[in-house]
């Protein structure tokens, strides 16, 4: 055989192990991803003593799309040290990758909100920091709420001292609710680490944040966004 075949020979073989090495191109993001990277995250075990900042990013960092831990995760989880990237599975599933592309954690969402490890792996939760950004105790929310959306109210609720369950309050809805409401048509609420929870009476949820002193949005946001706030107080 010519050195020049040799030379064509080599160039072909380098050139489709090229290809053959080449990542294969990540999906569009959808609105899982983009809730994801709207805002920091925090990692946290189940009693929240060993906890850390995690930011998702859409930039492409093979396997997958790029990931930032604060220096506490190496010591708060040094199971997390070899992380490279984050894709979701077909189920939407959250996965933490090494650069090997080896699974290191797999989280599901388990409300709105809120991803909590599957079993096969070690125990940890993962929120928005807005959601545990200020601790919050039930006596702060008893009484009249309103739900507002662009502007405008759509329907007037109170949040109920007494208990409905074992874990949660009373919620009673007032006349003229928007659909909106009333077919979801919430009977309960409690808090759920730093988050507000407002249930139906099949046990459904919707999860709502604090964006500022008694405003929660619901989460993930709708558009135009819903929000429940304190009703304004009559003119003396």
């Amino acid at each position: 055989m010519s050195k020049l075949l040799v030379a064509i020979a080599i160039l072909t073989l380098s050139g489709a192990s090229a290809l053959a090495q080449a990542p294969a191109p990540l999906p569009e993001p959808n609105d899982v991803a983009r809730v994801l990277v709207a805002a920091p995250w925090e990692l946290s075990n189940p009693d929240r003593d060993r906890r850390c900042q995690v930011t998702f990013k859409l930039d492409p960092a093979p396997p997958g799309r790029a990931i930032s831990f604060a220096p506490a995760c190496g010591v708060a989880f040094p199971d997390l040290r070899p992380a490279a990237a984050w894709i979701l599975g077909r189920d939407d599933s959250l996965r933490i990758l090494d650069a090997k592309g080896t699974v290191l954690l797999e989280l599901g969402e388990v409300e709105n909100g809120m991803y909590e490890t599957s079993p096969s792996y070690t125990h940890y939760f993962l929120q928005t920091l807005a959601a545990i950004g200020k601790e919050r105790i039930t006596d702060d929310l008893f009484g009249d709420w309103q739900f507002s959306r662009g502007g405008k109210a759509i329907c007037q609720l109170n949040l109920g001292n007494t208990a409905y369950d074992a874990d949660s309050f009373a919620l009673t809805l007032k006349p003229g609710c928007d659909q909106l409401v009333t077919r979801f048509a919430p009977v309960a609420w409690r808090f759920d680490r730093g988050q507000f929870v407002m249930l139906d009476a099949k046990g459904q949820s919707w999860r709502f944040e604090e964006n500022d002193e008694n405003a929660w949005s619901r989460i993930p946001a709708m558009r135009p966004p819903l929000t429940m706030v304190r009703p304004p107080q009559p003119a003396q």
